[in-house]
């Protein structure tokens, strides 16, 4: 088991990360309190890991609040579900709530937790890979709107995360791939290095090799405790962690939330931004059509962008993005592999040329 930190003063909190650790009931026990404990999961997840789990809090679990598995769900119906249960059980402040399952629980649950009573404590037991290398770490909780992804939410921070990667094994197959285009986004944005060992340890990777898994889960939460450590609230440099974002958030909301999985969207966004990095100047042809081939043949990720997406609604939804700063647009670019930098001055023509272009992005 690896042990990380994230280094918030007060509201520091570890990340342990290694294989059944849904057995080892001492690493959750001195975060607990006095209070009860409500687990929120869903259809998919719980009929797995509920019985450990419940196991795993002992005498303190007392109920469960089981949501509906999908993106389409992430919204304000199941925080009321969360809520409807908490006050139906005069569940009080001292209440834990745990979130067990994979980034939609984890943002339901989290922000549910941040909103009752104005403030509860809650755990983070991711179950995808997409939530054990990002998600549940960093304090972001939230639900969508229709009219733009994660726009309702807050910044809030477990006591722990329990990222046990024994779990991914019953994961599907895609599942494990689109939480492999946030892997990759931390090589590009500042570890060139790791970029170069995910393209050559791709195979292992997909197979689940527990090695491989175990090292790439730690350095990406290494990486985003360090981020998170420096910006919690996004105000500077925890921006680069939404490199292909600005792009896959206007993918999701245009084709509407579970068409699409989120990591599907950020690799698609991933291959756009490095597209108009190159446009700009920014990134060599080489690098740019390197990071397509690896989310696209290393990794069997989507890049191309739905063709029935206009111009116009890309740039409605792009700046009505939460990240959009005084009217305008910013981009996460790369002016290399290993080095994002924040772009809020884009010439109108090359994003145009951008969302124009579809099979020639990157080349």
């Amino acid at each position: 088991m690896q042990t990380l930190n994230v280094d918030l003063g007060k509201r520091s909190y570890p990340i342990f990360i290694g294989s059944n650790l849904l057995e080892n009931k001492n690493l959750v026990q001195p975060y607990l309190g006095k209070g009860r404990v409500v687990i929120v999961s869903n259809n998919i997840v719980a009929p797995l890991y509920l019985d450990l789990v419940e196991n795993l809090f002992g005498d303190s679990t007392s109920s469960t609040v089981i949501l509906q598995d999908g993106e389409e769900h992430k919204n304000l119906l199941a925080v009321n579900q969360i809520y409807d249960h908490l006050i139906a059980g005069k569940y009080d402040r001292n209440t834990i709530i745990v979130a067990l399952g994979g980034g939609v629980v984890g943002d339901i649950a989290g922000f549910a937790a941040a909103t009752y009573q104005r403030g509860i404590k809650f755990i983070q037991i991711p179950t995808s890979l997409l939530a054990q290398v990002d998600s549940s770490v960093g304090g972001k909780t939230g639900v969508n709107h229709q009219l733009g992804k994660n726009m309702i939410g807050a910044f809030y921070q477990p006591q722990c995360v329990l990222a046990d990667t024994e779990v991914l094994k019953t994961l599907p197959h895609r599942e494990i791939k689109a939480g492999l285009a946030e892997v990759v986004k931390y090589g590009l944005i500042n570890n060139a290095e790791f970029f170069t060992w995910l393209e050559k340890k791709s195979e292992e990777i997909l197979k689940l090799d527990a090695t491989c898994i175990s090292k790439m889960v730690e350095i990406c939460c290494e990486s985003k405790a360090a981020i998170v450590s420096q910006d919690e609230k996004e105000v500077g440099a925890r921006a680069l962690l939404n490199l292909g974002h600005t792009f896959g958030h206007a993918i999701e909301t245009a084709t509407g939330y579970g068409k699409f999985l989120h990591g599907e969207t950020v690799a698609i966004g991933m291959a756009m931004a490095a597209d108009l990095s190159k446009r700009l100047g920014y990134l060599n042809s080489s690098d740019a059509i390197k990071i397509r081939r690896v989310l696209e043949d290393n990794f069997d990720l989507p890049v191309e962008p739905p063709s029935n997406i206009t111009v116009d609604k890309y740039i409605d939804l792009m700046s009505s993005d939460k990240k959009a700063e005084l009217g305008k647009i910013r981009f996460i670019l790369l002016k290399g592999i290993g080095h994002a930098v924040i772009e809020g001055n884009i010439r109108r023509e090359l994003l145009k040329e951008t969302l124009e272009t579809r099979s020639q992005l990157c080349m």
